[in-house]
């Protein structure tokens, strides 16, 4: 009785232990989560970068150079793409002094548009079309909302920053210690759950890297296409526009709206056919990618149908950010595994049942990580069952 009651205890101080440390540790759960997916997909990239190396430079040298490496890679585009963003902006403020003391008109095509036409060049003539008008609509607007909005824009790039310093700090410190890390994971799940916890693990790595390569094949595609289709239309900065879309089309359907602000400000300039044309290109290149590449890339590896990687990955959005585009197909690929273990069991035992799915579900070289010395296993049952 007094053993239960120990270990009653144990059990609860432990579980209280690690609910403290989660807590103390939460606002840094998101840079460890973004630094486990980068090096999880990059590893075997790694593993090759560092055999090319000195071994001397293992325990340093080599994680930090391949750290700088891929945060160059990530962060480039990236910082490219925004870094354009704010130099595009630049040039509409010479416009917007001008609007401020002449007046600018409002373009032939918006009194066109559906529904809100007349209301959108009333808008125009009373803040960009009269002389004055953008400092009349400052005075009107609040100030509480305007300090509010740039404390919140701050707040956000504070934040963002704040996140990807501790990312690459902990990416490197993974790149380091990252198979130390790996054998105790799994010297942890398989005396607690068996070969199904390295086989669990195995399948959440391989859908990670899918979710991972997949995301940026999508990018480069429709980044580089549509990229293509602007140069062609004539749209100025062809390359930076180009760069921002294939940043949004990481998100699925973002995509679309950077080609229609881009086929907007066409037409905006009187280029309604180069507008129609960047449109339909762009409309059918991000459909493609979409509904094709991305369940191929994704969905093969997960073993997923487009509708579940969509969901995952929209899902995994809302739930936890931008994160959680590649944490969602992840969760569903590992309940998908569960779900096909069940249904193939067939009231065999748990054990057997278990490596039947595995066999059929993971690589060859997975099941045999998992569950070292099967194949020995299942030639010396083999050869019982022809014996008797």
């Amino acid at each position: 009785m007094s053993l239960k009651i120990e270990y009653r205890t144990g059990w609860i101080a432990g579980a209280l232990v690690l609910l403290l440390s989660f807590w103390i540790l939460r606002s840094f759960v998101v840079p460890l989560a973004w630094a486990s997916i980068v090096a999880l997909a990059s590893w075997p990239v790694y593993r090759r970068f560092a055999n090319r190396l000195p071994k001397r430079f293992a325990s340093t040298w080599t994680p930090l150079l391949f750290t700088a490496l891929v945060s160059l890679s990530v962060l480039g585009p990236i910082v490219f793409a925004f870094g354009a963003l704010v130099a595009q902006a630049r040039t509409w403020v010479p416009q917007l002094v001008a609007a401020e003391k002449q007046g600018l008109a409002p373009p032939g095509w918006l009194e066109d548009v559906p529904a809100i036409g007349g209301w959108l060049v009333d808008q125009w003539d009373a803040i960009l079309g009269t002389p004055g008008g953008i400092a009349l609509w400052l005075q009107r607007a609040d100030a509480r909302s305007i300090f509010g909005w740039a404390g919140s824009l701050g707040e956000f790039i504070g934040l963002h920053l704040f996140i990807v310093s501790f990312t690459v700090l902990a990416l490197f410190f993974l790149y380091r210690d990252g198979e130390a890390l790996a054998g105790r994971i799994r010297r942890t799940l398989e005396p607690r759950l068996g070969p199904r916890g390295a086989f669990y693990l195995d399948r959440a790595i391989v859908a990670v890297r899918a979710t991972v390569y997949g995301t940026i094949v999508v990018g480069l595609i429709d980044g580089t296409l549509i990229g293509i289709a602007y140069a062609l239309a004539g749209v100025p900065s062809a390359a930076v526009w180009g760069a921002v879309t294939g940043l949004f089309a990481q998100v699925p359907f973002l995509a679309y709206v950077a080609v229609a602000a881009v086929a907007l400000a066409l037409a905006a300039k009187g280029a309604g056919g180069a507008a129609f044309a960047v449109l339909s290109v762009g409309v059918v290149v991000v459909f493609a990618t979409d509904k094709v590449a991305r369940p191929l890339l994704v969905g093969g590896a997960t073993k997923l149908g487009f509708l579940w990687v969509l969901l995952g990955s929209l899902g995994g959005l809302e739930t936890l950010g931008f994160i959680g585009l590649f944490v969602g197909p992840v969760v569903l690929a590992l309940a998908g595994t569960l779900l096909r273990e069940w249904q193939d069991r067939s009231g065999l035992p748990a054990a057997s049942g278990l490596r039947a799915a595995a066999a059929v579900d993971a690589p060859r070289d997975a099941v045999e990580l998992a569950e070292p010395g099967a194949g020995e296993l299942r030639g010396s049952a083999s050869l019982r069952g022809e014996a008797r």
